[in-house]
């Protein structure tokens, strides 16, 4: 098939997240298919961003579409989606003519996007694919505080219940969907469930080594517990900091790798409050990811305490930490638990850093056999159920 796939963030292991997008077309390359992948050539989540134009990155043919920079959730974000939005829409004669779809997958996290596939679909006489990341407009409602009666959140919701009218299959990355949208107007029998998962050719042979100050952190003295991700309001790492300072004399070593909109505000805290025992760094590139996994002893995973989680959830970094076999410390309270599955380490409410000290205090008190037997639980359940390879065949059988 020609596989047409809008998703404005996508971005591979050179530039960055988002990761998915890659993951699945790469597959989808190897078993044959064409991919046209459309993103935005300027993304928050990106550690490197493209130059605007067409290029081919391991079979998957990217066009980037050339949108204007910003900072935060503002005017600036909404005018950079626009932007892409309004480039897609006018490619579309092109896109039709030249590329000839046979399926055309609106992914964007936001839910706008539907507009644009819709109107490529229809041309192109392909099937309409609305692949969910987040439930949006409920995310931003219920993550960021916005009123049902804001503009941008009425904008999200007629996409949303386009998407759930028009779309002719739903691919949602969350488990716990169903109810919310068959109230939405979706034919449950439409939707399929396809989560995030990893690689495995990127757990085989030698890992790249660390960088230099990343390596000087963990080789510290003390008991590594480990973050690696995004830094923003959702991943609850004031929580984390908040029980690192219940954890001064404890032994624990927390470092943390990443970046986003919270990064230099929770830097201020490690300094402010004298948190000698927390070291926060600058991201580090993917293949980095499995050297710096392998040196820690506990990973960190956390969420706010938000009801949009009765969803369920579906962390790209969870999958990682479980592949490296590290136990887990995570803190949530969702629809799902991958962690409690798989017995992979310990689970406690979010937002209570009293619960997060007493976890890792119990996890750090373990053995390093006993560690590693709950490690091998996390990889064995990941190598089992969420494999890119498996998942892109399940993506494919639910969309063809």
């Amino acid at each position: 098939m020609n596989i047409l796939y809008l998703n404005h963030y996508a971005g591979s292991p050179a530039l960055g997240m988002e990761y998915r997008p890659y993951y699945l077309a790469r597959e989808w390359v190897r078993l044959g298919h064409r991919v046209q992948m459309l993103a935005a050539d300027y993304s928050h989540v990106r550690s490197r961003q493209p130059q605007a134009g067409d290029e081919t990155t391991d079979g998957i043919a990217y066009r980037w579409y050339a949108t204007p920079p910003y900072q935060g959730n503002g005017l600036g974000r909404v005018k950079n989606i626009v932007a892409f939005l309004r480039a897609v829409w006018r490619d579309t004669p092109r896109l039709v003519r030249e590329f000839k779809p046979d399926v055309v997958i609106a992914s964007s996290t936001y839910p706008m996007d539907i507009w644009v596939a819709r109107r490529i679909a229809r041309r192109a006489g392909a099937r309409l694919v609305y692949e969910v990341h987040d439930l949006w407009p409920l995310s931003p409602i219920e993550l960021s505080g916005m009123s049902r009666r804001h503009p941008f959140i009425l904008l999200c919701q007629a996409a949303e219940d386009a998407a759930y009218r028009d779309a002719d299959r739903v691919v949602s990355m969350l488990p716990k969907v169903h109810a919310y949208m068959a109230s939405r107007g979706l034919d449950l029998a439409r939707l399929a469930i396809v989560p995030n998962g990893i690689t495995p050719d990127e757990w085989e042979g030698e890992p790249a080594p660390l960088r230099d100050d990343v390596a000087a952190a963990l080789a510290a003295p003390g008991t590594v517990v480990g973050y690696a991700g995004s830094m923003g309001q959702p991943n609850a790492l004031d929580t984390l900091l908040d029980a690192a300072a219940l954890l001064r004399d404890a032994g624990l070593r927390f470092v943390l790798v990443g970046s986003g909109h919270e990064q230099a505000r929770l830097a201020r805290r490690v300094a402010d409050e004298g948190l000698a025992h927390v070291t926060m760094l600058a991201p580090i590139p993917k293949a980095q990811v499995r050297s710096f996994l392998a040196r820690v002893a506990i990973a960190y995973i956390g969420w706010q305490r938000v009801p949009i989680y009765r969803f369920g959830i579906a962390p790209n970094k969870l999958m990682d930490y479980m592949m490296a076999a590290r136990p887990v410390l995570h803190a949530v309270e969702a629809g799902n638990d991958p962690v409690a599955d798989a017995g992979c380490g310990l689970t406690v409410a979010p937002g209570d850093a009293a619960a997060v000290a007493a976890g890792l205090r119990r996890l750090a008190a373990l053995t390093p056999d006993e560690r590693r037997v709950l490690g091998e639980r996390g990889r064995a359940y990941v190598l089992a159920q969420h494999t890119y390879p498996v998942l892109a065949r399940r993506f494919i059988e639910a969309v063809a």
